[in-house]
């Protein structure tokens, strides 16, 4: 409504001013008039400066921020120029006889429009400063979103300023200096009206796929600014995959029609007499070399030098692989925790965190796997935990941090009215 508003008082004071011009043909105005050159310039000016500050103010009503100052000089040249371009139109097409293109006619229009680019930015400053003033008493400074769980958007998209500061997360490989450098303080742009989570999980999408960051811890006020920025890399190679008691081996094979890395093979010798020496996993191929993951004990039978036949096993299911597989691609990962002995965790239950326990190792004693989800945690012992990054650190900051007594809590209590009482 203020926009209208502003739009509309604009548009009359255009009106005044425009009623107030001389009787002079556009086209034929030069500075051979010295008094008609002025005022017609005057005019160009004032519509410039009104076209930049209308435009200030509808943007400032919108976007709740200043305009850009090529936009609003673009804006305020564009009006000028239209106007003397329909004029001179008007006339070209009547029974007025003029030179358009009279060098001093031409003169003339250039120094207009130079004019009305000095206008523009004054009319963008005193347009955005009006508009400010006014929506600040309306109490429209702000986009309140509902029931404070919208991310506070501005116009048609939300704006997301990264920290100047990219920690590295631990346990995880560092993402490389030029890439945190990249994307220190920048700022990016999402839908609007999009919750906090949803917020979220678009920027750790964004980040992974245009930045290839592997893994993202970040927190994220109710705004939807953050506070604190961590990035990590995937482990790459293929030592990360070898589980244990098992290593990776290199054969000069033929490889099995269509066989893809992950795949059960049988490795044969090429004798006269075909023997079976192992199975193993393929895990890639290189023209006539095959590595392949088998048995620690099983590596010695394998030569570097010999040529083998490999055979491609059915497809059985494993559970261990594809869970492996599975959180390798999602933005959950594991992690250990240990819980001091004087800790906030001591007397939780798996089921009041956040995260999913899978296992719990007691200071002495064996190892629990899927513990009960009512059993409470005990100092010294360590917690395997599935999670979030931002919320396996808030789960190890937990972990560390001393459980606040009763009688701690009280003392601040007692103290204020002790402080009350004496005034």
């Amino acid at each position: 409504m203020i926009a209208l508003a502003s739009t509309a008082l604009s548009g009359q004071v255009l009106a005044t001013v425009l009623a107030l011009q001389p009787a002079t043909v556009p086209g034929s105005v030069t500075f051979s008039d010295p008094t008609a050159a002025l005022l017609n310039l005057a005019i160009y000016a004032v519509l410039s400066l009104l076209a930049a500050g209308g435009l200030a103010v509808t943007y400032r009503w919108y976007f709740k921020q200043i305009v850009p100052a090529g936009i609003s000089a673009l804006v305020g040249v564009a009006v000028v120029a239209l106007y003397i371009n329909t004029t001179s139109l008007g006339v070209a097409v009547s029974d007025i006889t003029v030179e358009l293109f009279r060098p001093r006619v031409v003169v003339f229009n250039v120094v207009a429009i130079g004019t009305a680019a000095v206008a523009a930015p004054v009319g963008r400053r005193l347009g955005d400063a009006v508009s400010a003033s006014l929506f600040s008493m309306a109490g429209l400074r702000e986009v309140n979103g509902e029931v404070g769980t919208v991310v506070r958007s501005v116009g048609r998209v939300t704006s997301l300023t990264l920290p100047e500061e990219i920690d590295d997360m631990e346990s995880y490989d560092p993402v490389t200096e030029e890439t945190k450098a990249e994307l220190a303080g920048k700022t990016l742009l999402f839908p609007r009206r999009l919750t906090v989570e949803d917020l979220r999980t678009r920027l750790i999408e964004r980040l992974k796929e245009d930045y290839a960051v592997g893994y993202v811890d970040v927190d994220l006020t109710s705004e939807g600014t953050v506070e604190y920025l961590a990035v990590g890399s995937r482990a790459a190679g293929i030592g990360a995959t070898i589980a244990p008691g098992t290593v990776a081996v290199a054969i000069r094979a033929d490889p099995p029609n269509n066989a893809a890395p992950g795949d059960s093979v049988q490795v044969w010798s090429t004798g006269a007499e075909p023997t079976r020496l192992t199975t193993g996993e393929l895990r890639g191929v290189a023209g006539d070399t095959v590595t392949l993951a088998v048995d620690d004990g099983d590596a010695d039978a394998l030569s570097p030098t010999e040529r083998y036949r490999l055979v491609t096993l059915p497809a059985e299911p494993q559970a261990d692989r594809e869970f492996a597989t599975l959180l390798r691609s999602v933005d959950e990962t594991m992690a250990s925790v240990t819980v001091a002995a004087n800790s906030e965790l001591i007397g939780l239950t798996p089921r009041a965190l956040d995260a999913t326990v899978v296992a719990i190792r007691p200071d002495e004693g064996s190892l629990t796997a899927l513990p009960d989800r009512d059993r409470g945690f005990e100092g010294d012992e360590t917690v395997y935990v599935i999670g979030r990054p931002d919320v396996l650190r808030g789960l190890e900051e937990r972990a560390k941090t001393p459980a606040v007594s009763e009688s701690d809590a009280a003392e601040p209590a007692d103290a204020e009215n002790e402080e009350e009482e004496a005034e």
